[in-house]
């Protein structure tokens, strides 16, 4: 019997587990899986839909190093962070052993979108199908173009490489639409970390929670501003 640790904060159910439980769960269940930010978190109180979307996840991971170490600091709460990043690596390593997957891409626009499809054929996963989004307005994400699409297709898993905020909100939107048992999986830009096309990440630096850095550090127009509005969440924390 698999263990599970679920911990529900502000509406959300996160898990607390190990990849080979996540992945099982993914198998037998389907459903929504998200990797909240800190800075994602901390529009909460804001963004409704947002906050809707991951609450209406089957399965949220602890993402943010940032968060883990509010939750331990102010809460008591000791938890162990599972990043995009770490998610992603161990997913193209179980499924490369897997065969006749199917693996739905949705993306950001299609030079990224032949980047990523070289990458996963590089790793022998060659169903690989894909949509490049629009641009959708975070009001009134709804798009039954791609939804028309899934439905056809009936991929395995369906991953959406699309930014915090909009992706979640599109992933609840597939959830409640999509006609088949599908797992439908937010890692946004992680799969950017092994294209070369994100800040360089190793697991180590993913481990000691300074991916954030590496981030600010090379592109710190973007990131810095992103990651100050995370301090919100302290304030965010006093809710629970």
């Amino acid at each position: 019997m698999v263990k599970i640790r679920k911990i529900k904060l502000f509406g959300i159910t996160f898990f607390d587990a190990n990849y080979k439980t996540v992945k099982y769960l993914l198998d037998k269940k389907g459903g929504l899986l998200v990797l909240p930010s800190g800075p994602g978190l901390s529009t909460i109180d804001k963004d409704k839909n947002y906050h809707y979307a991951i609450k209406n996840s089957d399965i949220a991971l602890f993402d943010s190093g940032y968060f883990c170490l509010l939750l331990r600091i102010f809460k008591g709460i000791k938890v162990k962070k599972f990043s995009g990043y770490k998610f992603f690596k161990e997913f193209v390593n179980s499924i490369k052993k897997e065969k006749n997957k199917k693996i739905f891409l949705v993306e950001t626009n299609f030079t990224q979108s032949k980047i990523n499809k070289k990458y996963f054929n590089s790793q022998n996963i060659n169903k690989i199908y894909q949509y490049v989004a629009p641009f959708y307005k975070k009001e009134n994400i709804a798009d039954y173009k791609l939804l028309k699409k899934i439905n056809k297709i009936k991929p395995n898993y369906v991953i959406i490489n699309l930014g915090g905020g909009v992706q979640e909100v599109l992933g609840s939107f597939l959830k409640n639409n999509i006609n088949y048992k599908t797992s439908i999986i937010c890692t946004g830009a992680a799969i950017s970390y092994f294209t070369k096309q994100q800040a360089p990440l190793t697991d180590f630096l993913d481990k000691i929670y300074v991916g954030w850095f590496i981030r600010i550090i090379l592109n710190p127009f973007v990131f810095l501003p992103r990651y100050l509005s995370a301090f919100r969440l302290i304030f965010i924390m006093n809710k629970i």
